[in-house]
């Protein structure tokens, strides 16, 4: 029996460190997240409450108006650790051009931010 004991002593632990790995690394948000573009609950082609949107085609807006780059971070709310800035990107936006707006983010002092995306149809 004591050769049993021994043999699962490294998995208990184990599976103790992945409990408390997923816990520590899980984040529970209390902040819901708005409705996505394309959702059943929203109607034609309203975008949904977000501090930038990126479209297809790469451009940005802030508030309807498209922003270039050099102006991005005056248009956009100061980066804040208590409420991350909401990024809605369109389902067909290039990853390159996605790539280079976090940069520019990363580069104006933004450090945590939500994407979101249209769901598949």
């Amino acid at each position: 029996m004591e050769r049993l004991e021994d043999a699962l002593l490294p998995l208990i632990n184990l599976v103790f460190l992945l409990l408390m790995f997923f816990i520590v690394a899980g984040q529970l948000s209390d902040t819901p997240l708005p409705d996505l573009p394309g959702s059943g609950e929203q109607a034609g082609s309203e975008q949904p409450h977000a501090d930038l949107v990126v479209t297809a085609a790469g451009e940005w807006k802030v508030d309807g108006l498209t922003v270039p780059s050099q102006h991005l971070p005056k248009a956009l709310p100061a980066p804040d650790d208590e409420s991350p800035l909401k990024i809605a990107a369109e389902r067909d936006i290039a990853m390159s051009d996605l790539e280079s707006l976090l940069r520019v983010l990363e580069e104006s002092g933004y450090r945590e931010v939500i994407l979101l995306t249209e769901p598949a149809s």
